[in-house]
Parts: C-alpha cells; sequence; structure tokens
C-alpha cells in the first residue's frame, strides 16, 4: 500500500481550535504588571489536569530531532487532560493530531507546523504524535499526574504500519 503523506500547513489559532490551544503572546489578552517591568500574556491555554484526583505536573523535556520524511507508527491521547509544550527558546516543531474520536485512521491526521516561538495545548482526548522537534531544544511541559501506575491512568495510544503514513516539511 502506498504511503499517505500528510501535508503541513502553519499553526493558527482558526486552523488547530478542533484540537486544542495555540499558546502564543501574538493577538493575545496581555496588559501590564508588576508596576511596568512586565507585560502579563493572560489566560494562554485550558489546562485540564484535575479529573479523578489528577493534578497539573510542570517538566521540561530536552528534545531531539525527528529526521523528516517522518514515518508515523504511533498517536497517543489522554483522555482525561490536556497536555502542553511550550518552546524555551525558538524552535520550531511539527504539530501532528486528529480530532477525538475511538481510533483515528491516517485520513484523519492534521500536521501543522509552528514558528518556533508557539507552543500548544492539546485538549482532553486530541489524538496527537510524541513531540516532533525539528531541531534540538527544550521544551516546557504541563501534564497531569494522577493515581495509578506510572503515566498510564490516563494514556490511550494506535500503532500503524510504518509505511502507512509519514508527514515532512
Amino acid at each position: 500500500m502506498p504511503s499517505l503523506q500528510i501535508p503541513t500547513a502553519p499553526l493558527t489559532r482558526a486552523a488547530f481550535a478542533p484540537f486544542g490551544d495555540v499558546v502564543e503572546t501574538k493577538g493575545a489578552e496581555n496588559f501590564s504588571y508588576n508596576d511596568g517591568y512586565a507585560v502579563r500574556f493572560h489566560d494562554l491555554a485550558r489546562i485540564e489536569c484535575t479529573a479523578e484526583g489528577g493534578r497539573p505536573l510542570l517538566s521540561i523535556f530536552r528534545a531531539k530531532p525527528f529526521a523528516m520524511p517522518l514515518r508515523i507508527a504511533l498517536m497517543e491521547r489522554h483522555p482525561l487532560s490536556s497536555q502542553a509544550f511550550v518552546p524555551l527558546g525558538e524552535a520550531k516543531f511539527v504539530v501532528l493530531v486528529a480530532e477525538k474520536s475511538a481510533r483515528p485512521e491516517p485520513a484523519d491526521l492534521r500536521a501543522f507546523v509552528t514558528d518556533g516561538k508557539q507552543g500548544v495545548n492539546y485538549w482532553p482526548g486530541t489524538w496527537h504524535h510524541p513531540l516532533i522537534a525539528l531541531k534540538e531544544g527544550d521544551f516546557l511541559v504541563i501534564d497531569r499526574s494522577g493515581p495509578g501506575p506510572g503515566f498510564t491512568q490516563d494514556y490511550d495510544e494506535v500503532r500503524f504500519d510504518r509505511d502507512e503514513v509519514t508527514v515532512s516539511i
């Protein structure tokens, strides 16, 4: 079977709306703070991590770049919580997603490329590929810690044949 090539598009709030929030300062509500020594870009994402006794967990991922084109083998979701990735510095990355469903099919996948300063917050149940960094970098990650073994209490995955779907920029 020939591979399905998923085209990429620039990441915008409107295009990403079915999947979650784009975390960026452009167009965000903001105001002066700390006697004018700071500007607060306010309420950038809807963080949801408290279902079934969970709590928000703040981490840093040090990502290594993926080679392109990338053969897609795995999509994951977190049914109970959101999950946010925000670059610490300029780091473009690919965001591969599918809307909430029992199981995404290759034709359901959408791919976006960040501008290097944007982050994303996946809404609960949104299918997504693990972080696809285009260069090495650090990312602030906000997700859920909850009762149960490891991170399996809020995690589902589907696997594809590696020759079925590819994405590249």
